[in-house]
């Protein structure tokens, strides 16, 4: 439902990977953007993960709801017009006493569903009149009474959009001092933002044919003058799945370090100088020692 994008488009800077595969966050990113009388603090966790039960998706769904305590207000974000039965599950975390601004992402993709003008508002406002109920009445626990504090439809791509969202949590943010610099747009490191862009890179190229099982690890991130040199290796759980990225003749492998590169390079304003290889390793994704050492345990 483009959370990971809509944070990009808050921040005004990419800092969270995105793909049209779902569920590529696996970090808690944190994000600043700041106005003249506010700053905002921006939390990107991983989309809630409902099926597949592995040691990494539980560490994930801890990541999610560890945040939900450390927040003043917290968006919820769905596709406009769609509300199925894992937002449902998703809503059942949500506690009482935090205010939730539900955020109808994708409007532009909504409206282009409808004939004309008329068709398209009524069924946007049949939507929102649905959303308003306490959240007992749409999938949530019978004992949840809370309502949703705001219902915000809107596109990621849209700037005035992003405007408006921010305005709407500016009135729930508490009053003190800002808390980052003014240059700050997130409290990762340059070493981290490499291995999330090559990620980003590898679901790129691949699409729906490589599982969620698999990640990249730097090996080596060091600085040669004012260039950036990076070693990384792509962690996968199966030799097929190795083959899959590097391609024929090592071609996709090729794109996909081309690519990430130019993105570090732009983002990191330097030269990078990067070198990438495919690893096996079978059931990564269930090994508590490897995802403490990945930063996901």
């Amino acid at each position: 439902m483009g959370k990971s994008t809509l944070l990009n488009a808050l921040v005004g800077q990419k800092i969270s990977i995105t793909s049209r595969k779902a569920q590529t966050t696996r970090h808690r990113i944190l994000g600043v953007q700041n106005r003249p009388e506010a700053q905002f603090i921006f939390i990107d966790t991983p989309g809630f993960q409902t099926r597949l039960m592995n040691t990494l998706n539980k560490a994930l769904n801890r990541t999610v709801t560890t945040a939900l305590q450390d927040v003043n207000v917290a968006c919820f974000v769905v596709e406009a017009g769609y509300f199925g039965e894992d937002d449902k599950k998703v809503l059942k975390l949500l506690p009482d006493n935090l205010p939730v601004v539900l955020v109808l992402n994708k409007l532009d993709v909504f409206n282009s569903r409808f004939q004309t003008p008329s068709e398209r508002d009524q069924a946007l406002l049949n939507f929102i009149k649905e959303m308003a109920q306490p959240w007992c009445a749409i999938g949530g626990h019978e004992d949840q009474t809370s309502e949703f504090a705001e219902i915000v439809p809107m596109s990621a791509k849209s700037p005035g959009d992003i405007e408006r969202l921010l305005d709407v949590l500016e009135g729930y943010l508490p009053g003190g001092e800002a808390i980052y610099d003014e240059d700050t747009v997130t409290d990762r490191s340059e070493r981290f933002l490499a291995a999330e862009i090559l990620r980003e890179k590898v679901f790129r190229f691949t699409g729906e044919e490589l599982p969620y099982t698999s990640t990249v690890v730097i090996d080596q991130f060091k600085m040669d003058g004012k260039m950036r040199r990076i070693s990384a290796t792509i962690l996968v759980d199966r030799d097929s799945h190795k083959a899959m990225i590097i391609g024929q003749k090592g071609e996709r492998l090729k794109k996909i370090s081309t690519d990430a590169r130019i993105d570090m390079e732009k983002l990191f304003d330097g030269k990078v100088f990067l070198e990438t290889w495919v690893k096996v390793k079978r059931g990564w994704a269930d090994d508590r020692a490897e995802l403490r050492a990945q930063g996901l345990e």
